[in-house]
């Protein structure tokens, strides 16, 4: 009974982890597998089952409800697209401050609303230059120098 808590146990914290993986980083896809693992702390209370078939549970049910539910849940909170007019007119011609230098061919990170982003250019930006976002590539956002406009 004991292992049967113990296996229990460490799943709930794996799916807990992956939920709040989820709000560093984003992309809606995190909350899946900490789905996926607290079925498979939910199956351990009541079963004993091995590790395999554990790992086999975790993968498959992180899987299915990913495939199943995402879309439907990233439409019902308004999140339908990531380059939808919601964010164009959130992030599209704001500035943000470079934490890294950037350059062609070699992305960095930008804070923006106090968030860390990954980011791109087309200009070589300095560490602490501000720019200006002007695109998004799915979770890049893609800046030009503000010295260049």
């Amino acid at each position: 009974m004991n292992e049967i808590l113990n296996s229990a146990l460490i799943w709930f914290c794996i799916g807990f982890i992956f939920f709040a993986l989820e709000f560093a980083i984003p992309g809606f896809i995190l909350f899946f597998f900490g789905i996926g693992a607290w079925i498979v702390a939910i199956v351990c209370f009541f079963t004993d089952i091995s590790i395999n078939t554990q790992i086999i549970l975790f993968i498959s049910s992180s899987l299915v409800t990913v495939l199943l539910f995402r879309n439907w849940l990233r439409r019902k909170f308004g999140n339908s697209g990531v380059n939808s007019k919601h964010l164009e007119d959130e992030y599209i011609g704001k500035v943000a401050k470079a934490e890294t230098s950037i350059s062609p061919g070699k992305s960095g990170k930008v804070e923006f609303k106090g968030a860390s982003w990954e980011a791109s250019s087309d200009d070589d930006i300095a560490a602490g230059e501000n720019v200006i976002i002007t695109e998004t590539r799915s979770i890049i956002l893609i800046v030009k120098s503000i010295k260049n406009i």
